[in-house]
């Protein structure tokens, strides 16, 4: 390369040191600047600095400041990609324009930041530290992917990606489509800078109406792990090859049953009872919840539980699961199946005559499950349908655990636990993966059941250990915020319902609240927004207790197999209470109890993920199902509404759309904000959450999940209220559109 010098030029050596020390993003003007560069200079200083980044010793986009390659700018934007097993974020440069793979920085987290997961960005100051590299976070950015998800479409001679993301509300011009062709689900990244950004193709995943699709979009744009490393594959192989171990407590002689979904991938639990013999405890029960022992076969410290730790939970999906497990434990040696002998943690149960747990104790056991049942065939069996369930198990296994059940459901109504009877959808396939139905989900007696058994159990595992002053990772669901409360005050008031702030708010004052409300039709769009006025429940090694359950003390025990959670709680048991087989790796380490904190956010992230792409693919495949009915009239209610117009569900389906304020006609409406409601203000019509409503689907997008509605003239009964001077609404704001205007709660 030329050598570029002049009598005021510096040389590389200078230069690379002054990047090297600026507390400044170092561009070519603070670099002219630093060395006192006149007119001349400058021109050969952008030469000298262009042979630089050609030979290799700094690199940077055009505009943006240089670094030394292989080096961070002192202050740039970073993307966490991971966080470590002590809960510390790992981010790499967000642009990154070097040949080298780019630097992997540790991130320093003081004070009570909002945890950092995969995919946030975050503007930082970076240092040299060691052989690494730190980031201090200055400011938490709005997460924007490089890498953009969709469909390939053609318009005239040009490429357009559109993102499968229904926020996304502009397609992307394609520079380079690599083998995709139209109509294919692509992975591409982002190119060049605003305006003028287009995307490169950088992986194509097939037709995206196939079967299995819908999940697989989901898997790509949260993240997912989907594909176990080779050591960790031969580790679960190896391990389910263990014996069951010595010492373990013998209960195969039991008729434990296990009670799922008839589509059940696994089976973590089962259940017993009967009669409590001990004139102590008259009118009680005797109970066993046995769980898979799956800490028996994942041992801490491994190539295996780094793996389940990183996935942190099992990921449900219509037509495939993704596993935190390898299947060979996970849906083979450690599932609870049906007169084969298998690895349990038990949880004995003392059952009072009003239904309280009066005392338990925990074992490591071998069990022989006696039947596994569909949640509809138990309770088709216990109504007297004969032929599902053999006769004996009926009056051995069912009964008594029918009659303990009726204990704990009595206890349950006097402890007054929030009661918002959500209905879940149901997604079933057909042979080829297609959509068969799309349907709410049954709620039995026998669902019921099964839930208070493992309620009583993570109840039983939470105040064991705080007996044994050992950690415990609590399930925490935390009391609603006064915020919360006063929007929902609002809101009632429009109702017509009153709600006091002062009082002390419990799960049962929500109940009682639902109980005044008389007219029916009312109640799904109350129930709803008192959902979302609840907290989400997250994972912790400080107890807040469980709002919505009203218990003071509560721990995930029950579903080692799908979440990491339960896998803590279990070996905090084993090494707690000393449970035979004594095997060290099968305890709690003492470095993941230093960690509890850390390892509740990480698996807390990872739950978060889950139902989000969960209820995503659920969007996806209720609208492919209502492609069907594009066209047609459907019944639907309102699901929220917002000043640009509102969202509806279709009945007993499901598939969140939208319907423009733009299309409710000529009249101006106005927003109510407490209300929730969007108000004519000539007629009065109201359209509110809840109401029920006659609509016409204009569009179904399986790709990004999206419905699209209109109103049907003379189809709806609309409410109405006249308005006179004292709430007339206020003048609209300028700028809005020409038949909305926007009227806020307090």
């Amino acid at each position: 390369m030329p050598n570029r010098q002049s009598p005021g030029l510096p040389n590389r050596q200078q230069i690379l040191d002054f990047i090297a020390s600026s507390d400044t993003p170092a561009g070519k003007r603070e670099i002219a600047r630093a060395f006192g560069l006149h007119a001349q200079d400058k021109i050969l200083l952008k030469a000298l600095l262009k042979d630089m980044a050609d030979e290799g010793l700094i690199d940077s986009a055009p505009g943006r400041a240089f670094h030394k390659m292989g080096g961070v700018p002192k202050v740039t934007v970073l993307r966490i990609v991971d966080v470590t097993e002590e809960g510390v974020p790992i981010a790499v440069p967000e642009n990154w324009d070097s040949d080298q793979p780019p630097p992997r920085l540790r991130v320093v987290v003081r004070g009570k930041r909002d945890p950092l997961g995969p995919g946030d960005r975050i503007l930082s100051r970076t240092e040299e530290a060691g052989s690494g590299w730190l980031a201090h976070p200055m400011k938490k950015l709005a997460r924007g992917e490089e890498l953009v998800l969709g469909v390939l479409r053609r318009e005239g001679d040009r490429l357009w990606l559109k993102p499968v993301d229904k926020r996304e509300k502009r397609d992307w011009l394609v520079s380079d489509a690599g083998e995709a062709d139209v109509g294919d689900l692509v992975l591409a990244e982002k190119a060049g800078r605003p305006p003028r950004m287009t995307v490169r193709v950088t992986e194509r995943l097939g037709d995206p109406f196939a079967p299995r699709s819908f999940s697989l979009v989901a898997i790509h744009k949260f993240g997912i792990p989907d594909v176990f490393s080779e050591e960790v594959l031969a580790e679960a192989t190896a391990a389910a090859k263990l014996p069951l171990g010595e010492g373990r407590e013998d209960l195969t002689h039991l008729p434990i049953v296990a009670i799922d979904p008839s589509d059940a991938r696994d089976h973590d639990d089962a259940v017993w009872a009967t009669p409590d013999e001990d004139t102590g405890n008259a009118g009680g029960y005797r109970a066993i919840v046995a769980i898979a022992d799956v800490a028996y076969y994942v041992r801490a410290g491994s190539e295996l539980d780094r793996s389940a730790r990183k996935r942190g939970n099992s990921v449900y999906f219509p037509d495939r699961v993704v596993p935190m497990l390898p299947e060979i434990l996970s849906a083979d040696v450690c599932s609870l199946k049906e007169g084969v002998d298998r690895a349990a943690l038990a949880c004995h149960l003392r059952v009072g005559a009003d239904g309280t747990l009066k005392g338990w104790h925990f074992t490591r056991a071998t069990v022989r499950i006696a039947a596994n049942i569909a949640y509809e065939d138990a309770q088709a069996a216990i109504d007297g349908e004969a032929g599902r369930v053999p006769a004996e198990l009926v009056e051995e296994a069912l009964k008594p655990l029918w009659a303990c059940w009726r204990l704990f459901a009595g206890a349950r109504e006097r402890r007054g636990p929030l009661d918002l009877d959500m209905p879940e959808r149901r997604v079933e396939l057909d042979e080829t993966g297609r959509i068969a139905s799309v349907a709410p989900r049954e709620r039995l007696d026998s669902m019921r059941l099964i839930e208070e058994y493992m309620i009583a159990a993570n109840v039983a595992a939470a105040k064991a250990l705080e007996s044994k002053k050992q950690p415990v990772m609590y399930r925490d669901h935390e009391p609603p915020s006064r915020e919360k409360l006063v929007a929902l005050k609002e809101y009632l008031e429009t109702c017509g319902v009153s709600f006091a702030l002062g009082q002390v708010v419990r799960p049962e004052t929500f109940n009682h609240l639902l109980a005044r409300v008389e007219d029916a039709a009312m109640r799904p769009q109350i129930m709803e927004q008192i959902l979302r006025s609840q907290t989400q429940a997250y994972y912790a090694p400080a107890n807040t207790g469980h709002f919505g359950l009203a218990l003071g003390s509560y721990a995930h025990f029950t579903s080692p197999i799908r979440r990491y959670a339960d896998l803590l709680v279990h070996r905090s048991l084993v090494g707690a209470f000393g449970l035979a087989p004594a095997v060290e790796q099968t305890r709690l380490p003492a470095a993941d109890a230093e960690r509890m904190p850390a390892l509740g956010e990480a698996i807390s992230r990872t739950e978060r993920r889950a139902m989000e792409a969960e209820r995503e693919t659920i969007d996806r495949y209720v609208a492919a199902y209502l492609t069907r009915f594009v066209g047609e009239v459907v019944d639907t209610r309102i699901t929220g509404v917002r000043a640009f117009g509102f969202f509806a569900t279709v009945q007993e389906i499901g598939g969140d759309g939208l319907v423009p304020v733009s299309t409710l006609g000529a009249e101006r409406f106005t927003f109510d904000e407490a209300a929730q409601a969007l108000v004519g203000d000539e007629s009065g019509d109201r359209y509110v959450s809840g109401q029920l409503l006659k609509l016409r689907l204009v569009e179904a997008d399986p790709i990004s999940g999206a419905l699209r509605f209109e109103p049907v003239e003379g189809a709806n009964h609309l409410p109405h209220r006249r308005h006179d001077s004292r709430d007339r609404p206020r003048t609209g704001k300028p700028g809005r559109p020409r038949n909305i205007r926007h009227h806020g709660g307090r």
